[in-house]
């Protein structure tokens, strides 16, 4: 026997909650940690595109 024991229909019980659980998360607007990561990144490359062409704009700007 292993180290707990199971009540009688306990992995029917589980499964309803485990079901329940999913519907739930599944109406809220989440994400994965991967597509966050991905964005992040996506993010961080814009935000230094940005500061480039700002720095670039104030060269321009410096030279009139």
């Amino acid at each position: 026997m292993q180290g707990k024991a199971e009540l009688p229909g306990q992995d029917m019980v589980q499964q309803q909650i485990k079901t329940m659980l999913q519907t739930s998360f599944a109406k809220l607007d989440l994400v994965t940690r991967e597509e966050f990561d991905a964005q992040s990144a996506v993010l961080q490359r814009t935000r230094e595109k940005l500061e480039q062409l700002e720095a670039k704009v104030a060269e321009l700007e410096s030279a009139k």
